[in-house]
């Protein structure tokens, strides 16, 4: 007899749909374990900051419903946890901050509404850095998230809720939002797969903005499969989003063949940086070895300027940021702290709504926007992001992608650098190339460093999600690192 509250929590998206569709298993039955779960374990994790109960089993009942009908989508029923800085109709999106406290949106986010018609479940809204803004998720203005798999280490970030929860087996997959490497580093953290999808492959209408330029939504989840699930799920043009892509959206369950005989994979020594813990040195070049049998030629491939990424990242993503963030003001929407002029309501409402991280980047971003100062730091920036992406468009002409370490290190102490912000930052150098250019990267977990996960990241040319999932998936196949679990009640290890 299946132990509902333990079992089901460990299944696949491949493996619910399969339970889902043979009715051993309803969607309300499979809903109402995950939410006891979520009971008996969010309180020591954090990943959640609001659970949707109700709405939850109402939507349960409407995929059983469907079920029945034979009205069935490949996420129907699915328990699916999203990140706080997507918009939803039926619950607060706060982006973890104070300023957005009880903020309820009037409308969904594009990718939101198009997990409704699917009729996905909605466990509830997942903890992030405030704004998306960190590398830790303990920028939450309301509680810090913890790593499933050491209680006393960060999960990453921002999107340290959606990692963790589908990590702890609170969630079947969940989406989260990558600007600089908040899909692939916290996912690399827990020890489970994440994607970000070519910039403008999914729409970013409802997503509360953080750097226009670089943010893209993607999902997390436990195999490379239930990814390219997920993705199939929300990819694809939408005409309210300038920024989004008419290009075809491919069947990318079909791409992953296991295959990668005579594929080319580069290798850049560009990410290899002083500091990078051996034990993840050890894991990821193992795992570039395990390429080489499955049947892959591994190419030495040069991005000379990747060197330069961090910092124009943090003059770029800043001042996008002070741009997008002037909106909350105290008289639009959310909180609101009056004051005898309109000023002085701006200056109370903001310094009292924004945390700490946030206001340092707003700063570092109005610095970078101002006279005298746009040329020497954002125009600059700008002409280097653009040979950034140069090099990886010369690789592309001799490889089909490239394989990297996700994160130099491990995940590390709660507190441990929240007073360092540059040792901070560097958590996402491996990261934060991509999102300059605009290239989609998944991260999959490739070994354990004391007795934390290690992932490494395939990246691709624009809209070849299809090839990094293949390679992904190749790796994934040829080993056991996406089966491990942290050692939490109901985790298979």
């Amino acid at each position: 007899m299946m132990n509902l509250v333990t079992d089901v929590s460990e299944l696949t998206v491949a493996q619910t749909r399969r339970a889902l569709d043979a009715r051993e298993l309803s969607a309300v039955e499979l809903t109402a374990a995950f939410l006891e779960r979520i009971a008996q374990l969010d309180g020591e994790i954090g990943a959640y900051l609001h659970v949707m109960h109700d709405v939850a089993l109402a939507q349960a009942a409407a995929a059983d419903r469907r079920l029945l009908g034979g009205e069935v989508s490949p996420l129907t029923g699915i328990p699916v946890a999203l990140k706080d800085v997507l918009c939803t109709i039926d619950a607060p999106t706060t982006a973890a901050s104070r300023i957005l406290e009880g903020f309820r949106p009037p409308y969904d986010a594009t990718v939101v509404r198009r997990l409704r018609e699917q009729g996905a479940v909605f466990l509830g809204k997942a903890n992030t850095d405030e704004f998306a803004m960190g590398s830790s998720n303990e920028n939450s203005a309301f509680k810090p998230v913890r790593n499933p798999w050491n209680r006393d280490r960060v999960p990453g970030g921002s999107s340290g809720g959606p990692a963790a929860a589908v990590a702890a087996s609170l969630a079947t997959v969940s989406l989260g939002s990558d600007t600089g490497g908040s899909i692939r580093q916290p996912a690399g953290f827990c020890g489970v797969v994440g994607l970000k999808p070519t910039y403008g492959r999914v729409s970013r209408l409802g997503l509360m903005a953080f750097a226009s330029s670089l943010d893209q939504i993607g999902p997390f989840a436990r195999t490379v499969e239930d990814a390219a699930i997920a993705l199939q799920a929300i990819a694809g043009h939408d005409p309210l989003d300038s920024t989004s892509s008419p290009e075809p959206v491919p069947n990318y369950g079909e791409a992953l063949t296991g295959d990668i005989r005579g594929m080319k994979i580069g290798i850049a020594d560009e990410y290899t940086v002083d500091g990078m813990e051996p034990g993840v040195a050890r894991a990821v070049a193992a795992a570039i070895v395990r390429f080489r049998d499955l049947g892959a030629e591994l190419v030495n491939v040069s991005l000379p300027h990747t060197k330069y990424a961090l910092p124009t990242y943090y003059i770029t993503a800043p001042a996008e940021a002070s741009a997008n963030l002037a909106r909350y003001d105290g008289v639009k929407y959310g909180l609101a702290i009056e004051a005898p002029t309109l000023r002085e309501t701006y200056e109370r409402t903001r310094g009292e709504g924004f945390g700490p991280e946030v206001k340092r980047r707003i700063m570092l971003g109005t610095y970078a926007l101002s006279s005298g100062y746009y040329d020497a730091y954002y125009v600059k920036a700008q002409k280097v992001r653009t040979l950034i992406k140069r090099d990886f468009d010369e690789a592309w002409s001799k490889v089909d992608a490239i394989v990297a370490p996700t994160s130099p290190t491990v995940a590390f102490p709660l507190g441990a650098r929240t007073d360092d912000p540059y040792q901070m930052y560097l958590a996402d150098v491996f990261t934060i190339p991509a999102n300059m250019a605009g290239i989609p990267g998944v991260a999959v977990p490739c070994g354990l460093s004391e007795g934390l996960p290690v992932s490494l990241q395939v990246l691709g040319p624009a809209f070849a999600e299809g090839t990094i999932l293949r390679i992904a998936d190749a790796y994934e196949r040829s080993e056991s690192w996406s089966a491990r679990r942290p050692d939490l009640p109901g985790a298979a290890n």
